[in-house]
């Protein structure tokens, strides 16, 4: 009994997790909740409250989070189906070594935005308490690397540890600020908007506000598979990134109007909440630096064959190793790969829904490569990044979900 017990995979990386290893609405609304806790959303509440007044600021949240809750509403509705992750998903949509492409896409975005958010906890420490010191800045990412990979380490039981935990900190401790924040400012907070250049329309900050998360977002089924039930799955991911994603945008318009900066960090030291700022700051950023690599690690483990614990050391390593140099010179190019994840997760959806019989439990992945999928996801990219019309991350989308449907055709056909 206890030997079997030790041979169970507790991350659950070849297999659908069982019901008996499924977590309550309560668990995942904690778990999801606190991977939207996102540090480098904050700038995208700076820009916008810089290119906006408060009407459109509203407006951007609720269309853009509109469009983002109904995307990962149908990646958690799939994941919490099926139980699988969305590696094995991706087995059965692109084909066994298909796969490697999101995984491998997955995987490089996550680790890359792991050490910009090391790089983001120690450089404002470093720079506010310790003279910019250098030494401090990497003493700060290696005792942080540490401890995140190590919640990552461990699995789902680990997340929701940290989630339960930093979730209701950061929510009370980051809202009073921005009260505190708007009651000392000059006049209310729409006056202050109304001070905004109006550079943006509501479209754009709309597509800021899809862009700003969509990339994690795709990485939903590897969460919601641990939901008892898709009901649970689907409503914990649609409310958790809805109000997640807007106190963030919250944060940074606020650090932006009252004092000039793009973090509730910023605000906090401005009001000499000193030790709650460090608080804030270090777990608003390792709720979701662990999810990050967690996701990370399952990719790695589909490509390599390996199990998804040392994986997820390999993957600490690097997006510890290299942080500072990915918050310097990697940012604008993990916005780019960013708008190659939504045609992923569009194909993972039209994927289940369309081959419901090939994602039972016991079915398993017959293709070895879905070439339509694999163009799907190329075409969609391109276009995502190139096209300068419209939102970038549904127009990936709509390119990648035409030829992959095309592919099912001609499929159908030969």
């Amino acid at each position: 009994m206890s030997e079997e017990k030790k041979r169970v995979d507790v991350d659950f990386s070849e297999q659908a997790v069982p019901q008996s290893s499924r977590r309550n609405v309560v668990t995942m609304f904690m778990v999801m909740l606190g991977f939207t806790f996102f540090s480098a959303s904050m700038w995208v509440g700076q820009s916008m409250a810089q290119g906006l007044d408060f009407g459109g600021f509203v407006s951007s949240i609720l269309l853009g989070g509109a469009i983002l809750a109904a995307y990962t509403g149908l990646l958690g509705y799939v994941g919490t189906k099926t139980g699988f992750s969305l590696d094995l998903l991706a087995r059965r949509s692109f084909g066994t070594k298909g796969s490697y492409l999101p995984s491998a896409m997955i995987s490089f975005t996550q680790i890359g935005w792991f050490g910009v958010g090391l790089a983001m906890l120690a450089i404002p420490i470093a720079t506010q308490f310790f003279g910019d010191s250098a030494t401090a800045k990497w003493i700060i990412i290696i005792l942080g690397g540490i401890l995140m990979t190590g919640s990552a380490y461990f699995g789902i039981k680990s997340l929701t540890i940290v989630s339960y935990v930093a979730v209701p900190l950061v929510a009370v401790l980051g809202t009073a600020a921005m009260v505190m924040a708007i009651r000392q400012g000059n006049g209310t907070i729409i006056d202050q908007f109304a001070a905004s250049g109006n550079s943006l329309t509501v479209f754009a900050g709309a597509g800021m506000v899809i862009g700003s998360f969509v990339s994690g977002g795709t990485a939903t089924p590897n969460f919601t598979r641990f939901a008892k039930t898709t009901r649970s799955g689907v409503i914990s991911t649609v409310v958790a990134f809805f109000i997640g994603n807007t106190l963030m945008f919250m944060f940074g318009a606020v650090s932006s109007i009252f004092v000039g900066g793009n973090d509730i960090f910023e605000v906090m030291v401005k009001l000499n909440m000193f030790y709650f700022a460090v608080l804030v700051l270090g777990l608003n950023i390792w709720t979701t630096n662990d999810n990050a690599l967690y996701s990370s690690g399952l990719g790695l483990a589909n490509i390599f064959h390996q199990k998804k614990k040392p994986m997820v050391l390999v993957a600490g390593l690097i997006g510890t190793v290299a942080a500072d140099w990915l918050y310097w010179n990697f940012v604008s190019w993990l916005n780019v790969l960013n708008a190659t994840l939504p045609p992923v997760g569009i194909i993972l959806i039209l994927g289940y829904f369309f081959n419901k019989d090939e994602y039972t439990e016991d079915s398993k992945a017959e293709k070895t490569v879905d070439w339509f999928a694999v163009a799907g996801v190329i075409c969609g990219a391109v276009v995502a990044n190139l096209l300068k019309w419209g939102i970038a991350s549904i127009n990936g989308m709509v390119v990648a979900s035409i030829i992959y449907i095309i592919g099912r055709k001609v499929g159908k056909k030969a």
